[in-house]
């Protein structure tokens, strides 16, 4: 007996198919675009029409173009936090893997993705617009801080790191991270091959680097 393929199936599912996908596909085009552009160069009408949607269709899901943007951000990044956040918590290895394991899995999941693109956006762009400084202050880097601070309060509990003023301590691994992505979205496009960076190379000296000056009883 045959079986319906997709184009048997009656027009009312097909488009209920399609209205369900559009959020997703507008916030895929949006971060595409938001990426190459930046948010000020980027239109709503263009958003629309790399999804292929209507402008008029993308205003039922998102009112303005800043309320997209957060729906980017959401999706792509802070979305993370609370996957992170767990994974740390199971976490049963020392302080030292957990650090490397929290920095690798953090260019797995968003720097080596589209998404990796918003912190430039951001960095550049945050003194036309500070509203969306703002809310990536508070969605993104924010629990970013406190994620971090609890794995090396975690180091020092244990007495796996020695004390440290850890508001501060907190930036030693976010800074390569920000080079990183700062260097992939700028330079990397324009330096020859000679020059490019491994990434996990990189985080691997970083971390070598930054936990020999954290460890209470340096490894050999």
């Amino acid at each position: 007996m045959p079986t319906n393929r997709p184009s048997d199936e009656p027009a009312t599912h097909r488009r209920a198919r399609r209205k369900e996908a559009r959020p997703g596909e507008l916030i895929e085009a949006a971060l595409h675009l938001f990426v190459e552009k930046g948010f000020a160069a980027t239109r709503v009408e263009e958003v629309a029409a790399h999804a292929g949607v209507s402008k008029g269709t993308l205003f039922l899901y998102f009112p303005s173009k800043e309320d997209l943007f957060k729906a980017v951000v959401r999706e792509n990044i802070a979305g993370r936090f609370t996957e992170w956040n767990e994974e740390f918590e199971q976490f049963t290895g020392d302080s030292v893997e957990l650090v490397r394991y929290a920095m690798q899995s953090w260019w797995e999941r968003i720097g080596m993705t589209p998404a990796s693109g918003i912190t430039k956006l951001v960095m550049s762009e945050a003194g036309t617009f500070p509203e969306i400084a703002a809310f990536y202050q508070q969605e993104v880097i924010g629990p970013g801080h406190a994620l971090i601070r609890r794995i090396l309060q975690r180091g020092v509990d244990r007495g796996e790191f020695r004390d440290l003023p850890l508001d501060y301590a907190v930036y030693s691994l976010i800074a390569p991270m920000i080079f990183l992505l700062m260097w992939k979205h700028s330079m990397a496009p324009c330096c020859p091959p000679s020059h490019q960076l491994d990434p996990v190379s990189f985080i691997d000296t970083q971390v070598d680097l930054i936990l020999r000056g954290m460890l209470k009883h340096p490894r050999p």
